[in-house]
């Protein structure tokens, strides 16, 4: 990153085909091959960039742009009904916190996270693997935008999704546990036996810490981000246009609190701890939590999980590279007080997008299962089966998430603290 002063002085000393005031204003021999590569480090405009999956790309944010595709052809919204794997599904959001953060300097910004992206998807192409989308790797889009910009932030979060566990696969588990559990009476053995004879189990119990994800499932997710990001930050030394650059390494978010706010704890004198609790579940479905009570412990310790996963990344690349500028920003307690079902009055007044599914590839959310029995439910959840995009909104930083997580990236920005620590304290965001 060079200075205005910086960049004059060289400007004005190398001007490519213009002659020298006088010949003693030339201290010496120039290399005349060495004055395009200077002149051009000084014009490039400087760049922010964000790598990474869906909390980096905007999931859940809406205003989704336009994503090139690996054939380069940009593909925009291509119907509800389209293969997920189109690279519009990758869901690169113009309220996406890369776009919201006050960054001084920066003049350029790029968004190539990627929804749902893996570790592996930093560089090789999505496509390459089961459920990819079809983008280039994400190392070969930074190259391309090194052409012309010159790189001096990337904001990167990953980790979420890798080769054992996913996100999306956490949040289904648990929700799908929740609304089993409600609508499946004890009496109501047709329905176990119709899950024997398709070979699935009925689970109704409340996640556990391993039915997210074991240790050796994080240990080996680790390794993985780690040998990722590694070569992130080889491409970077090597493309950067003046050597000088911010990596902030992001975690995540939980969209559900610690303890749901005293209205969604029961419905009609029912709780989730007796056999049937089908208001209970519509409850906090209308209002985006459809999750155990007991569900929300193991959810908040697999979210910390992650938090040490993504900091175990950014502590060993700190002491391997001692000379990197490299940044660890936690925003774990980014949404406290305004996650889903935290206050009275959710979604409208939580800080992530809720759950929600539709009914067929229409375009219509499901706010509500007023009316709906145990088969209608089945219907609408096996649309985001068979169409992902029609769910894959949920339980993500909304926009109004991002404009916080924007604020946070705002203040790493302005530090050059190794680690920050952003949290919401009485409304108001706080970094430390």
């Amino acid at each position: 990153m060079l200075t205005a002063g910086a960049a004059l002085a060289v400007a004005a000393t190398f001007v490519p085909g213009a002659p020298a005031l006088a010949d003693e204003a030339v201290p010496g021999p120039v290399d005349r091959a060495a004055v395009p590569d200077l002149t051009r480090a000084v014009a490039l405009p400087t760049a922010a960039v964000a790598m990474g999956d869906s909390f980096i790309s905007g999931e859940g944010a809406e205003a989704y742009q336009a994503v090139t595709d690996v054939n380069g052809t940009s593909q925009g919204f291509p119907g509800w009904s389209a293969p997920n794997s189109n690279p519009y599904f990758c869901h690169r959001s113009a309220n996406a916190s890369i776009n919201r953060a006050t960054l001084p300097g920066i003049s350029q910004r790029f968004n190539i996270a990627c929804s749902g992206a893996q570790p592996a998807d930093l560089t090789q192409p999505s496509a390459a693997r089961a459920n990819g989308r079809t983008v280039d790797s994400q190392v070969n889009q930074l190259r391309a935008i090194a052409q012309s910009n010159d790189i001096d932030l990337v904001l990167l979060g990953i980790g979420s999704n890798n080769a054992t566990f996913t996100f999306g696969e956490v949040a289904a588990e648990c929700a799908g546990r929740f609304v089993g559990d409600g609508f499946t009476g004890w009496w109501e053995v047709w329905l176990h036996f119709i899950n024997w004879v398709s070979g699935t189990t009925l689970t109704e119990r409340p996640c556990s810490d391993d039915d997210l994800a074991t240790t050796a499932e994080f240990s080996a997710a680790q390794a993985q981000t780690l040998a990722e990001v590694r070569t992130v930050l080889d491409v970077l030394d090597e493309i950067d246009a003046d050597g000088q650059h911010r990596v902030v390494l992001q975690d995540y978010t939980n969209p559900l609190p610690t303890q749901y706010a005293a209205q969604y704890l029961d419905e009609d004198g029912r709780t989730d701890t007796r056999d049937k609790f089908r208001d209970l579940v519509r409850e906090r479905y209308a209002a985006g939590c459809p999750a155990h009570v007991a569900s929300l412990a193991p959810a908040h310790r697999f979210s910390q999980r992650l938090g040490g996963l993504v900091g175990n990344v950014a502590t060993t690349l700190q002491a391997e590279r001692p000379g990197a500028q490299i940044t660890y920003l936690d925003v774990q307690g980014a949404f406290n007080g305004a996650r889903l079902c935290e206050a009275p009055g959710s979604p409208g007044t939580a800080l992530a997008t809720p759950l929600r599914v539709m009914d067929g590839p229409t375009g219509v959310k499901v706010t509500s299962f007023s009316g709906y029995d145990k088969l209608d439910i089945k219907r609408v959840t096996d649309t985001c089966k068979s169409y992902y995009q029609t769910c894959q909104e949920s339980w993500h930083p909304s926009a109004a998430g991002h404009g916080v997580l924007g604020q946070c990236l705002a203040s790493v920005w302005a530090s050059p603290a190794v680690r920050v620590t952003c949290v919401r304290e009485n409304g108001q965001v706080v970094t430390r």
